[in-house]
């Protein structure tokens, strides 16, 4: 069975470095598994990797996506998928690194994620009753027809709102009901690498890599993508980084405040994300702070394959 390699770990603690280190040894290509790299545009907040960065290592599915578009899981599957095969074909293992856990869930189950429940007509009657009786109403039809749902999904992330109204109206289920039970995928062996780090050095590393980023220019960042017209609406805009600064522009959040609420929302994500990425039972965990140098760090990766 073909082989897929993918890294996982918490926001900062040094996946895209180890990855890159990872593929040249391999001689292989990177697919990205982030839902804020995707998008164009948002490169400083996603802590997108330049391209000397990159040393000459290929990456797939970063910097392709409009950042006034959406882009589904089942899409990022889809593409993700076709990817892992063109490389299979020539000879190559795939290494997918990133830390957006659905995505991560995308390629290693076989999940199914109501992508043929569409109904457009449905869809747009949604948006105009929102339009006319508030984002609430809608949250309301929700808690009507799939409450575990409505408990997970905020009133105003409207797009995931009429999604599972959707989904429920097509096909009579609930979104869990796509979800439940999902067999671990056969199309390829994966081995899957967990990056770790204490976490009070965790931490201090996201409070660098935020101070990092706002010296590199994400408010301007941040600004210019406002004067495209987007705003707290849009999926690129809701990642960690841009809703904040987003809410200092519009005068919610003095500077500090936005700092700090920045600083902490980003080291809430990384609990997230061990929180998910400890779930599964294979995960082979590195802590990156008991190895002296990189190359041990690889060598140990490269071991495992």
């Amino acid at each position: 069975m073909k082989k897929i390699l993918v890294i996982v770990g918490p926001t900062a603690v040094g996946k895209t470095d180890i990855s890159i280190e990872v593929a040249k040894a391999l001689d292989t290509e990177i697919i990205s598994c982030d839902s804020v790299q995707l998008y164009k545009k948002l490169n400083i907040g996603s802590a997108k990797p330049t391209d000397a960065e990159m040393q000459g290592i290929k990456h797939h599915l970063i910097d392709f996506i409009e950042p006034n578009q959406n882009y589904s899981v089942s899409e990022y599957k889809r593409d993700a998928k076709a990817i892992i095969s063109k490389l299979h074909a020539e000879g190559k293992i795939p290494v997918i690194t990133g830390g957006t856990g659905l995505y991560v869930n995308a390629l290693l189950y076989e999940m199914h994620f109501g992508e043929n429940a569409s109904d457009e007509n449905y869809r747009q009657s949604l948006e105009k009753k929102a339009e006319l009786e508030g984002n609430n109403a809608l949250h309301e039809l929700l808690k009507q027809v799939d409450l575990n749902a409505a408990e997970k999904i905020h009133p105003n992330n409207l797009r995931r709102v009429i999604r599972a109204l959707e989904i429920h109206k097509v096909t009579g289920k609930t979104v869990g009901d796509f979800t439940l039970d999902p067999v671990r995928t056969e199309d390829y062996e994966v081995i899957l690498i967990g990056l770790t780090r204490n976490r009070l050095k965790l931490y201090a590393r996201i409070n660098q890599r935020v101070d990092m980023m706002l010296e590199a220019g994400l408010i301007e960042e941040v600004k210019t993508l406002k004067k495209l017209g987007l705003d707290d609406s849009f999926q690129s805009m809701q990642g960690i980084g841009y809703k904040e600064v987003l809410a200092y522009l519009n005068g919610l959040y003095d500077l500090d405040t936005m700092i700090s609420l920045l600083k902490q929302n980003s080291r809430r994500y990384a609990k997230r994300q061990m929180t998910w990425f400890k779930r599964y039972e294979d995960i082979r965990w590195i802590d990156l702070e008991a190895f002296s140098s990189k190359e041990a760090v690889v060598k140990t990766i490269l071991s495992t394959i």
